[in-house]
């Protein structure tokens, strides 16, 4: 679901393993579906295309919702950092302490390390 479209309320947050990704992740790496869809629940978006601030709407989801850990999955491109940036605020703002990671998928679609 797209992040400006999600509600930040909704029964499929309760125990929730969030993937917050970027639009095009899932093209540019194969088994995107599963390695990182399967078993989360889902938000997409760009920062590019949206031009929008995703941390407010990210920081209430994660504030209402019993949510388990946070894969933010994101491309080498620097439009991308704004989508990590907003998460990762997100995050610190909605006074909780949740495990999160960030994986970065290369151009040529590999996971970098």
């Amino acid at each position: 679901m797209q992040i400006k479209l999600a509600p930040v309320q909704a029964p499929y947050f309760k125990d929730a393993r969030l993937l917050i990704a970027a639009d095009c992740t899932a093209f540019a790496y194969g088994d995107f579906h599963n390695d990182f869809i399967a078993g989360r629940i889902t938000l997409i978006g760009c920062p590019k295309l949206d031009m929008v601030d995703y941390s407010e709407k990210l920081t209430e989801i994660i504030r209402l919702n019993d949510i388990r850990d946070v894969t933010i999955v994101r491309m080498e491109v620097p439009c991308c950092g704004g989508l990590e940036q907003a998460a990762i605020k997100a995050l610190k703002n909605s006074g909780k302490f949740i495990p999160w990671q960030v994986v970065t998928i290369s151009i040529d679609g590999k996971i970098m390390e």
